[in-house]
């Protein structure tokens, strides 16, 4: 490591034997690593034998960090970014720390590892061409059930984390957005002993979840299918004359509830043509 850099370094999401040789080798070989709770970290190097430097970097000194980063790259020296498991920066702190870095003209180099939503996804047998990671919905039910309204008419598979203390009752807003027979799968404690991945409508996860207060337990990986097509060959002239005007000034959302309320064509199947044409 000639050249001073930060790297981002992906840890394992449980079973250790994940750890790749090379994230292992940058570790050890870095000046110091950037971690998101150094106790936590302090145990996975120890067990590898890490014998780096720890300094903390979470979400609440991270801008406060930047500068004390940048005079490590300064003076020739090599930093690891790690969070407490996975791939940093995804729905974890690093974002800023990265872009910083990169505008002050050093290189950011990714060591690729484990990433949960990937890791759930490619085996929950949900289509998997088309997806998007949502994140965290809200922790407040009400702005959480307008969360997964604003995404219910979306055409391609949706991935959410979610802790334990609310799964349930996200599970239960999904069924009551996204319609109970829409079909989903829960992914949780990937890679370790009760690792539980679950396909079936959301009506159905949500029955034989709460039937298990064990399978309530651990970090979540919520994937749910998309919204299924709708047949826009019946929309007529006028319809989609009127929506093409508004959306080029509103957005899909705003442009198809107008179209509705103008037409008196459904607001779902305005929504999907509004997609495909803003697509296009």
């Amino acid at each position: 490591m000639s050249e001073s850099a930060l790297y981002i370094v992906a840890t394992p999401i449980g079973n250790l034997q994940d750890f790749t040789p090379r994230a292992i080798n940058t570790l050890k070989n870095v000046q110091v690593i950037a971690a998101e709770d150094t106790r936590h970290s302090a145990r996975l190097m120890a067990h590898f034998d890490i014998r780096t430097p720890l300094i903390s970097v979470h979400e609440h000194n991270e801008r406060q960090r930047v500068d004390r980063i940048l005079q490590y790259l300064q003076q020739g020296e090599s930093v690891a970014l790690i969070s407490d498991a996975g791939t940093p920066v995804i729905s974890d702190p690093g974002f800023v720390l990265v872009r910083a870095v990169r505008e002050a003209g050093f290189r950011v180099v990714p060591v690729p590892g484990c990433v949960a939503f990937v890791t759930a996804l490619c085996a929950a047998g949900l289509p998997s061409d088309r997806f998007s990671f949502e994140g965290f919905a809200p922790h407040k039910a009400s702005s959480r059930r307008q969360f997964y309204t604003e995404r219910a008419e979306l055409p391609h598979t949706l991935v959410f984390y979610e802790s334990p203390h609310r799964v349930l009752a996200s599970i239960e807003d999904m069924v009551g957005v996204f319609g109970g027979e829409r079909r989903a799968a829960v992914a949780r404690e990937l890679t370790k002993t009760f690792e539980t991945i679950h396909s079936d409508s959301l009506q159905n996860i949500h029955e034989w979840m709460a039937a298990d207060a064990n399978q309530q337990r651990g970090e979540f990986v919520l994937m749910v299918e998309g919204a299924p097509a709708v047949d826009n060959s019946a929309l007529d002239d006028e319809a989609l004359r009127v929506l093409d005007i508004l959306l080029a000034e509103l957005s899909v959302k705003q442009a198809s509830a107008l179209t509705a309320q103008i037409t008196g064509v459904k607001k779902k199947q305005l929504y999907q043509a509004a997609l495909e044409r803003k697509s296009d």
